[in-house]
């Protein structure tokens, strides 16, 4: 029996849409960036190498629990044994975050299963199950997720603290001293990126439910209720926040891959 928009409940339209609009645009654009970010980001993952320039760690292999290069490891190797790219021991985590997450899920469900890519526009597919099946229903971990990526959120802010450090004597100037603090372009990319990957992660649905889920009465729990209208506020924009922190996060491997090839140089402030 047909489903869907083409169910008996439903008017009998042939056409796929009405819509006259360019309603295909977000959904490539969505299907162009996700593929190239994947692309890029498992590259860069199984490549094992040129992730760190002091003092700066990529954030794909941030922290760097395997065998690591030299400086690289702040928490130590407790999987030196690893066998593959340190990157693999840590990126299970923010991307499952992303990968659940409620927005890349509408994201993707659209750009690559047409499930429906667009509003008023009819999907493919004969039947529609939900995530009540396997594997689809795995999407209910996402608050578990949410955890993890608050963890990850705080060792990429201590990164950004620890690429405040001073420069080694080989990157130094002049007489080979080096200051009390360490200031360059990849400083500030390290910074301009954690705070995006903040605000992607508290802006997130599962942070609303953390602080002001389970509550009958808001009145006798101000506290939560005043973090819970917080974030309620940066929900409104945790569209924009997924995707700068994907940008953000790309562009600063791609910066710190640069310096550890010595394709560039880092532009030193001071």
């Amino acid at each position: 029996m047909a489903t869907g928009v083409t169910g008996p409940g439903r008017a009998g339209i042939e056409e796929r849409t009405l819509r006259t609009d360019r309603w295909w645009l977000a959904p490539l654009t969505t299907f162009v960036v996700f593929s190239a970010f994947v692309v890029y980001a498992t590259i860069r993952a199984f490549m094992g190498r040129d992730y760190y320039a002091s003092p700066y760690l990529s954030p794909f292999y941030s922290p760097c629990l395997g065998d690591c290069v030299e400086g690289a490891s702040d928490f130590g190797q407790p999987f030196a044994w690893w066998p593959l790219s340190a990157a693999l021991i840590i990126l299970i985590f923010p991307l499952g975050f992303r990968m659940t997450c409620y927005y890349y899920r509408k994201a993707y469900y659209r750009a690559f299963w047409l499930s429906p890519p667009a509003c008023g526009v009819a999907e493919p597919h004969g039947s529609y199950s939900g995530e009540t099946r396997f594997p689809l229903i795995l999407q209910n971990v996402h608050r578990w997720f949410w955890y993890a990526a608050v963890l990850v959120a705080l060792v990429l802010s201590f990164d950004v603290v620890l690429a405040f450090r001073p420069m080694p004597a080989e990157y130094a100037v002049g007489d080979g001293e080096t200051s009390g603090v360490h200031l360059g372009l990849g400083t500030l990319l390290m910074l301009a990126n954690v705070v995006f990957i903040w605000l992607y992660t508290l802006s997130c649905h599962s942070c609303r439910h953390v602080v002001g889920g389970r509550l009958r009465h808001f009145s006798k729990h101000p506290v939560r209720y005043r973090l819970w209208t917080w974030v309620s506020r940066l929900n409104q924009s945790h569209a924009r926040w997924a995707w700068y922190s994907l940008f953000s996060v790309a562009l600063v491997d791609l910066y710190i891959f640069l310096l550890a090839t010595g394709t560039i140089q880092d532009l030193r402030i001071f």
